[in-house]
């Protein structure tokens, strides 16, 4: 497989664990990493890639599941419509979601259950990529980044003039239908033109056993009793028949699709590109039993915020209508625009310049049956520019090389309905950045840097914040002769608050609770240590890191303990917190057997989290374990895999706990003809039907994991 070359700068090569070609035979996947000048980023310690032939195997509807198998990566899994990446922990604002090293711009960040507007489907690869450096994306992401690589602004002539990528996928938890092609075609000489379009339709999803948690489950019998001891039967009734589902997990269907152009035009080493695309999907949201939408007329005597909510006139449902009855769904579609350049300059100190920007005009609408709840729009700009240096001799045999750059961002934000729980706001950011690398032999000292500036204010008061942040990295790595690479990265971040966490005041049904932001945060500071070693001995790729980070003024969101609205108040706060964390991977063989190679791959990850006063953090995942056989051959491989999640008892005073569970995995992937340019996957996951629930979801405790599940699915390049 050809690795993509990001516009954005030159390729930047680490050694990374160990893959399997889909074609057969063992390959050395290349990051790519979009900010340009470093041959090799190992502040980047953590960094993963998922090539085509792991996106084939784990591929999902949402980002979040498609990743979360990789060590230190789990997933929002708030429904099977939507589901974040969670990056060492941290989620939402932390963890920034790039697309061609540009951020996606749309309200994921906002809540868990705002979707990613990207569908997996049209990617080409993903790379999750962790660690200080990732501070090159933004001083936001202090968790990491995920980058989807896509093509849809071509980045390399198609051998032969064109190029032609399709898969087909049917499963049978959600009776999947799914379908997706892209082409790229060269016109003449200096031109590259690509289309793409994709289908994914599921209907709710076939689960192991309740959907509600044991103890979930026995509150609302409980609660049932009670109703029915004080008369009240038919709330008795309704409760009874919430506890009691079981099998198939309501209001969890999903249908998407999307569409994209793009054209390309090559001139010797420069390029200029440039595509748009439109993502359309429309998802169930599982309520937890008793959830409903409040609206500000039916409460506006029991509480003091009539003042921030003038706009429910327009969404008026009656003074005493409520929807617990009714089906709840989000419909999201996004416009995007991308423009793309790499110009060369000279072949003196600055190479090359080359420049990013997307433009995406985004609408979430929140449906109650029938009727519009709670309308999101996001339009925004992202930008960056970029200097590439030439490789600078230092004397002797040290060099020096890296990349000055700036970004800018603009984000318009409003919330129109009963649950907009977030005010119309604005948010423009400007930065300044910096990479160097300088080598001498073995040894590497790599060094990063970023100012950023962030306004936010409310559209419609005169609150408005400011805040001047600087960040920095240095990386020390040393290679030995025996294919050994170890380092260590020191680094200090400051991140402004984010206008949710500043800005928010309303109900907010999806994680049942009234979230109020604090316009008097202040900005967070974390000091982070990471150690790291990776080696390809004999056929073997290893990968360890360990890391630290202490954070001041960490901003959390905490349950007070009232209520508002019938719901319970959460409130952003601030205090220091400590993060702890180990993560690796391994990749080796173990024997030649039957014409194959039997490979074996180990993976996990480990957090522990903790406030200041002592309280874990909030929804950290649990230790999980990773352990797989694969056999390889050159028509057909054959896995199984086994992944572990521990329970979950260290948990925050308001927080439940989480048990462990085990899915086992089988897979064959088959290619008939000699080209290897077809591949048939036959999977039967979690064959043992165990129910599984992730901690880091807010639903956690009535939407479990899928259960027992057989998949076939087809890719096909030409």
């Amino acid at each position: 497989m050809t690795a993509p070359l990001s516009l954005m700068a030159q390729d930047v090569q680490f050694p990374s664990p160990h893959t399997h070609d889909p074609h057969g035979g063992d390959v050395q996947d290349t990051i790519v990493v979009t900010a340009g000048g470093l041959e090799r980023l190992d502040m980047l310690a953590g960094t993963s890639v998922v090539s085509e032939a792991e996106l084939q195997r784990n591929m999902a509807g949402q980002l979040g599941d498609v990743l979360a198998q990789l060590p230190g990566v789990s997933a929002t899994g708030f429904a099977p419509g939507s589901s974040r990446p969670v990056l060492r922990g941290f989620q939402g604002e932390r963890v920034r979601v790039l697309v061609d090293g540009i951020g996606n711009i749309d309200a994921s960040n906002t809540s868990v259950d705002h979707a990613v507007s990207i569908d997996p489907l049209t990617a080409e690869s993903i790379e999750v990529l962790r660690g200080p450096a990732v501070l090159i994306y933004g001083s936001s992401a202090i968790g990491g980044a995920v980058n989807v690589i896509d093509r849809r602004i071509p980045h390399e002539k198609p051998d032969g003039g064109y190029r032609f990528d399709g898969v087909l996928s049917a499963d049978t938890a959600s009776n999947l239908r799914e379908a997706g092609a892209s082409l790229d075609l060269a016109l003449g000489d200096y031109v590259v033109w690509h289309a793409d379009g994709s289908y994914r339709e599921t209907d709710d999803l076939r689960i192991a056993g309740f959907a509600l948690s044991p103890r979930l489950r026995a509150e609302v019998l409980e609660e049932a009793e009670e109703e029915a001891e004080e008369g009240h039967l038919e709330e008795a009734e309704e409760l009874i028949e919430a506890a009691n589902i079981r099998g198939r997990l309501p209001s969890s269907a999903t249908r998407t699709y999307s569409l994209g152009t793009g054209l390309t035009w090559f001139s010797g080493l420069n390029s200029f590109g440039m595509s748009v695309g439109y993502y359309n999907s429309l998802y169930g949201v599982p309520l937890a039993p008793g959830a409903h939408h409040h609206h500000e007329d039916e409460h506006e005597d029991d509480h003091d915020h009539d003042d921030d909510h003038d706009h429910d006139d327009d969404h008026d449902h009656g003074d005493e209508h409520e929807h617990g009855d009714e089906a709840v769904s989000i419909s999201l579609k996004q416009f995007r625009a991308d423009l793309r350049g790499q110009f060369h300059l000279s072949d003196g100190f600055f190479h090359d310049l080359v420049t990013r920007v997307g433009y995406s005009n985004y609408t979430h609408t929140e449906l109650e049956g029938d009727e519009v709840g709670t309308v999101f729009d996001v339009q925004g700009i992202e930008g960056r520019i970029e200097m590439i240096q030439g490789e600078q001799n230092l004397g002797g045999n040290a060099t020096l090389r890296g990349s000055v750059g700036l970004q800018f961002f603009h984000r318009d934000f409003q919330a129109i309905g009963a649950e907009a729980f977030v005010q119309p706001n604005t948010t423009d950011q400007f930065a300044l950045f910096t990479l160097q690398e300088v080598r001498s032999g073995p040894f590497e000292v790599e060094m990063g840097a970023r100012y950023e500036n962030t306004h936010q204010a409310l559209s419609s008061t005169n609150t408005r914040r400011r805040f001047d942040t600087v960040s920095g990295a240095v990386g020390l790595s040393w290679t030995f002769d025996s294919g050994i690479r170890t380092g260590l990265n020191i680094s200090r971040s400051e991140r402004a608050p984010s206008a949710e966490e500043l800005f928010a005041d309303g109900p907010h049904i999806a994680t049942s609770q009234y979230e109020l932001g604090d316009p008097n945060l202040s900005k967070e500071t974390a000091w982070g240590l990471e150690a790291y070693a990776r080696a390809t001995l004999g056929g073997a790729d290893l990968s360890l890191a360990v890391y630290r980070n202490w954070f001041g003024n960490f901003i959390y969101l905490s349950d007070t303990g009232f209520e508002e609205d019938e719901l319970p108040l959460f409130q952003f706060l601030q205090q220091d917190a400590t993060w702890f964390g180990v993560e690796g991977e391994a990749s080796f063989p173990l024997a030649r057997l039957g014409g194959g190679t039997l490979v074996s791959d180990l993976r996990g990850s480990y957090i522990r989290a903790t406030l200041d006063d002592g309280s874990p953090v909030p929804r950290i995942p649990p230790l999980s374990l990773m352990g797989a056989l694969e056999w390889q051959g050159s028509a057909v491989d054959l896995r199984g895999e086994v992944e572990w999640n521990d329970a979950q008892n260290r948990v925050s005073p308001e927080e439940s706990a989480t048990d462990s569970f085990a899915h086992v995995n089988l897979s064959a992937a088959i290619r008939p003809f000699a080209d290897q340019r077809i591949t048939v996957l036959l999977q039967a996951n979690n064959i043992f039907d165990t129910e599984g629930r992730r901690h880091a979801s807010y639903t956690k405790e009535f939407v479990p994991l899928a259960g027992r599940n057989f998949r076939i699915s087809l890719r096909t390049r030409l």
